[in-house]
């Protein structure tokens, strides 16, 4: 199951890649990743069938106790068959829905497979905390499928409102888990069913529990996400709302009912919400004219259907609910595909526009009527045999399941009713509305929704032998009597009665309703559909919490964000002054021994630091303030070689140098000297914050230094470097191997702030070329590179600084590469490497502008910073795929010719893909903050020329 997983994962990432070869033809290809989990599940049938779960556990953090539990029982395999076999159908369909140049194609693919693999997940993970992993990223996925096409507004406020609701439904939800998951000291459902906790705190864990698969599911009050949800193309459509995500909180609801079905909120909780949006959910689809907005009604008003039967909490309703699962995937999916082709071969889904469409595409209206007659409950298919055990379910228990039962009568009467408008709208002659002009519909484009709608013809006719594939979910209940069996006839039964008189009821009221229609005004059916309505409703709620929300954030804006960054920085840093100063007094930790220093020269290197750091306050020009703060820094690092740490003197030089050199870059462009604006006591209450600060800083750092308790867990890093690590440079070592998932972290980070810089700093996209540095891009052909000069240089460029810095660049370049692979046994490594040639590019760029730099480093930067990335990750991939553990280091010892013996560590690898990523990093800031910031302050100045030229000869 975790491959099937993974291989979901795979052909999200190779999907975008494989469609722009073979464009929409690649959805084929993309499709056999949900079709091989169809056919795994199909393989497995006579197992689950036999009551037999298939586990599968793989242990993910021992430390914290945390494994990949996954577990298929029969409601699993169910939903794995829905998943993989609809989502292969879909995709399938796809490859005729959309168009090969689409530009959002690649992403659709994507972002669709990695939907339906986190669908697999969900349904097979035994672990609640995966579940709630998989359950989040079926959140996010859908958010990006149903935002598909970010230009319409429409798409981007359905996405937004989906995610909001089922995210907060999942935070409250997962608060249900950790409460169920402490109790029993695990988190593996099929454990915690068995040792439930009691009382008021299991109820509250349900009700929070309920939260999320209600959200989920849409049901009231949820219920308007879904509609609005119909913004994304009907593939999604037809995945997500009726095969996938929605039934998500429906198979959540079916997985924990065998173990709280008798726990008091379960059931009534369930029970009035699934007839609540059953009702309102009906009626509204029987308002819609957009056949997908019918549908999207009609999909709600089946979940709350679906809540019902599985909340009822008895063998025969539940199997009954699984049956209607499967039925209900089968026939809506089925009529989603057909208002996609309908929606293509006649240009509108307006049903008040259509007409005769059933006479042009009989194949098409024959297949809508097979899925629409599921749907109404009508035999000989899977909707009338799972209706009518539902039906049959209810008529043995008590008053309350017999006013459920009526309410269930009622709102498949609903459903009848929409079922023929939605039939009757698409296909139907109508005498008033002109003749529909179509295409002809394709057998490739219509072939998936012959399969679905086949499916459910069979799924009906061969009712006995789901009933054995479903049985063994539904005899989790307990059961004093035989229970019932699907089965396509029972004979003239009371539930045959009753399924009768709901289809009489739904055609009565389609009659009625086009009878009230043509005789009603406007304004009277609009106050009867408003009569119908709750006071209140969920979308109104969202609605004003969202405006509430909006409107508390321009207030708070408004007060605390006034544009003024010594205000924000001023906040900061009183809070931190209150807060953690505040318990240093109120604790007093102080340390009893107390040392001013360990040698006398300590004392200069700290003179020197406080000396330029009050120099920098009081200086006037920019420019000086920051050289002073890097004397300041400079202090520090001779700091760090007086305490015999040379490694992190030689990266705070470093740092320091480059951090000059980056604001020199941005200083060129701000003015000479510091605002005046400051008032005195304005300039008072500065310095005593100032001060405020440092005293309440030093104060913290004194006491962490002086209350461990414990020992170090440094302490063992000596041995380890060199046993482990295989290197003496302890530094090194600790950051490319004992603790590699930090410096992964912080790599990842840099190249998140170097696209970041990019983004801002780059005006368009065809600025981007600018980035790569490639020859040609920001100069003339007259300006090629020659021997010791570019041959471009200007009045303000220094000849001889050109010179000198082309000889000495290969020289510093080779001196990287030194630090780079001695790092392991000496100072040195791969982020001062880096620094060190980012600096040899900080003196090519300032010795000859960008185009010095160019030709110095002809490359994109941000392909190296995906170069050293990619090779980061790849050491520890290749770790893994070697049969050790993600990172780890191997140490190798070879006899090389002429070299003698050799003592090599793969880690050198993690290494290079660091220095990569630094160097990546500093030519991304010298072309954005310097070569295109020159280029754009000259393009204005020319602009700004050829504006006063302009000028001067109108005068």
């Amino acid at each position: 199951m975790l491959v099937l997983v993974a291989v979901h994962a795979l052909a999200a990432v190779i999907a975008p890649g494989l469609i722009r070869i073979w464009g929409r033809r690649a959805l084929y290809l993309v499709a056999l990743a949900p079709a091989a989990t169809l056919v795994w599940a199909l393989t497995r049938t006579s197992t689950v069938r036999s009551g037999t779960p298939v586990v599968e556990t793989v242990t993910w953090v021992p430390q914290l106790g945390l494994e990949v539990a996954l577990r298929m029982g029969t409601l699993a395999w169910l939903m794995v068959v829905l998943v993989g076999g609809v989502g292969a159908l879909v995709l399938a369909y796809s490859a005729r829905y959309f168009r090969s140049d689409d530009p959002g194609l690649g992403r659709f693919a994507a972002v669709f497979v990695a939907f339906a693999g986190a669908m697999l997940g969900l349904v097979v993970s035994d672990d609640l905390l995966l579940l709630y992993v998989f359950w989040e990223l079926t959140t996010v996925l859908s958010y990006l499928l149903i935002g598909s096409d970010p230009t319409r507004r429409a798409s981007r406020r359905a996405a937004m409102q989906a995610l909001l609701v089922t995210t907060l439904g999942g935070l409250a939800m997962l608060a249900g888990f950790v409460m169920l998951g402490q109790h029993a000291g695990t988190y593996r459902w099929s454990e915690i069913a068995t040792d439930l906790p009691g009382g008021g705190y299991l109820a509250v864990a349900l009700v929070l529990i309920l939260l999320g698969a209600l959200s989920k599911s849409a049901i009231f009050p949820f219920s308007f996400w879904l509609p609005g949800a119909m913004a994304a193309p009907t593939p999604v459509s037809a995945y997500l709302h009726a095969a996938a995500m929605v039934k998500a909180g429906v198979f959540l609801v079916a997985l924990m009912g065998p173990a709280v079905a008798g726990v008091p909120p379960w059931r009534p909780v369930l029970l009035a919400g699934g007839l609540i949006t059953m009702f309102l959910g009906g009626w509204a689809a029987l308002r819609q004219a957009d056949l997908k907005l019918l549908l999207a009604y009609g999909t709600v008003s089946q979940l709350g259907l679906l809540m019902v039967i599985l909340g009822a909490g008895t063998r025969d309703t539940a199997l009954a609910g699984v049956a209607m699962v499967l039925a209900h995937a089968l026939f809506k999916s089925t009529l989603f595909l057909v208002v996609g082709i309908v929606d293509h071969v006649a240009g509108t889904r307006d049903l008040r526009e259509l007409s005769g469409l059933g006479r042009r595409a009989p194949a098409l209206a024959a297949v809508a009527g097979l899925a629409a007659a599921s749907m109404a409950g009508l035999p000989p298919l899977a909707g009338f045999v799972a209706k009518e055990a539902a039906v049959e379910a209810f008529l043995h228990g008590g008053t309350a399941d017999l006013v459920v039962l009526a309410g269930v009568v009622l709102g498949s009467a609903l459903t009848v009713a929409y079922t023929l408008r939605f039939v009757w709208g698409a296909f139907a002659t109508k005498g008033d509305v002109p003749v529909t002009q179509a295409r002809p519909v394709r057998w490739p484009f219509l072939a998936p929704a012959v399969v679905l709608a086949a499916a459910g013809l069979a799924a009906g006719l061969l009712a006995p032998a789901v009933d054995k594939v479903l049985a063994p979910y539904a005899d989790q209940y307990p059961s004093a009597e035989p229970g019932y069996h699907l089965a396509l006839w029972h004979g003239p039964t009371l539930a045959l009665g009753l399924s009768a008189l709901a289809v009489a009821g739904g055609v009565g009221l389609f009659v009625l309703r086009a009878r009230c229609r043509r005789c009603v005004s406007t304004s009277a059916r609009g106050r009867l559909g408003a009569a119908v309505q709750l006071p209140f409703d969920g979308a109104a709620v969202y609605h004003r919490l969202i405006g509430g929300v909006d409107r508390l954030a321009v207030e708070l804006t408004g007060a605390t964000q006034r544009g003024s960054l010594p205000f924000y920085l001023g906040v900061i840093l009183l809070v931190m002054i209150t807060l953690p100063g505040g318990a240093l007094l109120a604790g007093m930790p102080w340390p009893q021994r107390f040392e001013l220093w360990d040698t006398p020269l300590q004392a200069v290197a700290a003179a020197v630091v406080i000396v330029a750091a009050v120099a920098a306050a009081r200086a006037r020009r920019r420019l000086t303030a920051m050289i002073l703060v890097g004397v300041a820094g400079y202090g520090t690092a001779l700091m760090f070689i007086l305490h015999g740490a040379p490694d992190l003197a030689l990266t705070q030089f470093l740092v320091e140098t480059v951090t000059i050199v980056m604001f020199v870059l941005v200083l060129r462009h701000l003015p000479a000297k510091f605002s005046e604006r400051p008032i005195r006591s304005s300039r008072r209450g500065r310095i005593a914050l100032g001060v405020a600060v440092g005293v309440v800083t030093a104060g913290m750092a004194y006491v962490a230094a002086g209350a461990r308790i414990a020992t170090p867990i440094s302490v063992g890093f000596p041995d380890e470097a060199v046993s482990y690590g295989g290197g003496k440079n302890i530094v090194n070592v600790t950051l490319v191997d004992i603790r590699a998932w930090d410096t992964m972290g912080e790599i990842a980070v840099l190249v998140v702030a170097a696209t970041g810089v990019a983004s801002l700093i780059f005006r368009h996209s065809r600025d981007l070329d600018l980035r790569r540095g490639i020859p040609g891009v920001g100069r003339t052909e007259s300006s090629r590179p020659r021997w010791l000069t570019t041959g471009a240089t200007t009045r303000q460029q220094s000849v001889i600084l050109q010179v000198v810095t082309r000889l000495l660049f290969h020289a510093i370049v080779l001196f990287s590469i030194y630090l780079l692979f001695s790092g392991h046994n000496a100072p040195g490594g791969g982020f001062a490497a880096g620094l060190v040639a980012g600096l040899a590019l900080a003196v090519r760029y300032l010795a000859g502008g960008r185009t010095e730099l160019n030709g110095a480093a002809p490359v994109d930067a941000g392909a190296v910073l995906g170069a050293g990335l990619f090779v980061a990750v790849g050491t520890g991939v290749a770790a893994m795929l070697l049969g050790g553990e993600f990172l780890q280091s191997a140490l190798l010892d070879l006899h090389v010719p002429v070299l003698g013996h050799v003592h090599f560590v793969t880690s050198v690898f993690f290494d290079v893909g660091v220095y990569l990523i630094v160097v990546g990093l500093v030519l991304d800031i010298l072309r954005s903050l310097g070569a295109e910031m020159d280029r754009q302050q000259e393009t204005d100045q020319r602009e700004t020329e050829q504006t006063d030229d302009r000028a001067k000869e109108l005068v």
